[in-house]
């Protein structure tokens, strides 16, 4: 195979199909299940969303109550979740604190046991589920964690993105601030074969199980090449300092082939088209919270950038300092990505496992000719 056409990350080749979500080129916009996702932004629950990805249709209103039902029930942690939480390292990064809790959930589900369990999609829809309605309450003991806190326990009068804020920060922002951290959830939840969701599917066509496959997707999703990006971005503002100080760090981060965290994607090539929905719900916030500086920082570096670069911001951009403006600590960002996108992998996971194929790619090999033991 020493003359084969080698595709470096895949690049460009397709390898399935999927009816979950594409990117129009028509209209650079993302379409969850032919949905653009930035109407599903302006009008829809983030559960509800969760039910399209999974179902392939918005609910009506019987069915979103239904759903939001079963959800709430799901939230509370089991005890055995609260006692290996306070045996992590409190100094752990809180991507693996997820990662090794999500593995956990796995354990408690007897149903893997049972003939065909593994893959049984009834089951693997209530996996979802389960894992849906129990990362927020993971993430945000995470971080009350580290910083000293108590949990608090998930209400059940509360919407998810409400509940989600709630048991982070022990009260609840404006009704202007839950809607965005909403936004940003609902943008977040899907993307077609990203890193790692292609991960999740790898995984579920060895028909291993669904919290497998998540667990292998939160680990390719704690790469800053991948969703490590939107911590990255804050770093960088918090590194630069304020608007002023922006074109000699980045003359100087430029000289040196930094690689600028926030800003390109592979699919985009004109610009992400989930940015500018993001952008409106962040400039909503620093208007509420006075965080001025922080705008003039963010459109500062964007349109030094852009004029240099020609590269514009992708979605960790836009939701880096909103997640900063609403509290959360800059190593959660991340781990706020997976309770959004553990919809959109799911949806994969349950959709390669209906029409499984072992995904087993060739390599050629570079290495020394065929040589024997003397």
């Amino acid at each position: 195979m020493a003359d084969a056409d080698i595709k470096k990350g895949l690049a460009g080749v397709v390898v399935d199909t999927t009816a979950i979500s594409k990117v129009n080129p028509e209209t650079n916009s993302l379409l969850y299940r032919g949905y653009p996702v930035q109407e599903l932004a302006a009008t829809q629950p983030f559960e509800a969303v969760a039910f399209l990805l999974w179902s392939g249709e918005l609910p009506d209103a019987a069915q979103l109550e239904a759903f939001q039902k079963s959800e709430r029930a799901l939230r509370p942690l089991d005890e055995r979740t609260v006692a290996l939480l306070d045996l992590i390292p409190l100094d752990a990064h809180p991507m693996d604190v997820v990662r090794t809790v999500v593995s956990q959930l796995g354990t408690f589900d007897e149903t893997l046991n049972r003939p065909g369990g593994w893959t049984d999609p009834d089951l693997d829809l209530g996996r979802a589920l389960y894992l849906f309605a129990q990362l927020p309450t993971i993430v945000a003991a995470v971080q009350r964690r580290r910083r000293g806190l108590e949990p608090i326990a998930p209400r059940d009068d509360l919407d998810y993105s409400a509940n989600f804020l709630w048991m982070t920060f022990g009260e609840l922002p404006s009704e202007a601030a839950i809607d965005v951290f909403r936004i940003s959830m609902v943008l977040y939840a899907e993307h077609s074969f990203n890193a790692s969701t292609f991960t999740a599917r790898v995984i579920a066509s060895t028909t291993s199980d669904l919290y497998s496959a998540v667990v292998g997707a939160i680990g390719a999703l704690k790469g800053p090449l991948h969703g490590g990006a939107n911590e990255a971005v804050m770093h960088i503002f918090d590194e630069i300092g304020s608007a002023e100080n922006v074109v000699p760090w980045l003359d100087d981060a430029l000289a040196k082939k930094k690689k600028i965290m926030g800003f390109g994607h592979r699919v985009y090539k004109n610009g992400d088209s989930r940015v500018p929905t993001m952008k409106a719900a962040l400039d909503r916030l620093i208007a509420e919270s006075g965080r001025t500086d922080l705008g003039e920082l963010y459109d500062a570096l964007e349109k030094e950038f852009v004029a240099r670069k020609g590269i514009y911001p992708n979605l960790d951009y836009p939701s880096g300092p909103a997640y900063n403006i609403l509290g959360f600590e800059t190593e959660v960002f991340t781990p706020l990505f997976i309770a959004a996108r553990v919809t959109g992998w799911t949806a994969h996971i349950m959709e390669q496992a209906a029409s499984n194929a072992l995904i087993r790619p060739l390599s050629a090999y570079n290495g020394v000719d065929e040589r024997h033991v003397s």
